[in-house]
């Protein structure tokens, strides 16, 4: 196993596709998957308006949550994880909405998600090279 540095680490994200919000909800930690893409050293990730996730993310101005995403081969025993911990808020400019939006389309998403911003500011990763 070797730590990954802050670079090394959010190309790895921006590589992916999809991940795992981690946020409280009713004072317990809770995890959604979601799509991703990585803009402006900012993980952006598209959540749905009616979910607990976007309740609490649109409840104050910003709130802490975590951002994970892997590329683990069980049978070649390697790969790597990342792990992003910083402030997410809703994203409001029409304009980046606009581009972000179409980016993180699902055919699970409905009309009335919300593009949200996760500014990392703890970033940690690891690689596994055979033996995990």
């Amino acid at each position: 196993m070797v730590d990954l540095d802050r670079a090394e680490a959010m190309r790895l994200l921006a590589q992916a596709a999809c991940g795992r919000v981690v946020f409280t909800r009713d004072a317990l930690p809770a995890i959604r998957p979601v799509r991703h893409i990585v803009r402006d050293d900012r993980i952006i990730v598209l959540v749905r308006l009616i979910s607990r996730t976007t309740d609490v993310v649109c409840a104050r101005d910003r709130v802490v949550v975590a951002y994970e995403a892997d590329d683990l081969d069980p049978h070649g025993r390697s790969g790597w994880a990342v792990v992003v911990t910083g402030p997410a808020h809703p994203i409001t400019d029409p304009d980046l909405i606009a581009r972000y939006e179409p980016m993180l389309r699902s055919g699970l998403d409905r009309a009335g998600d919300v593009v949200v911003a996760i500014e990392p500011t703890i970033v940690s990763g690891i690689a596994l090279r055979g033996g995990y």
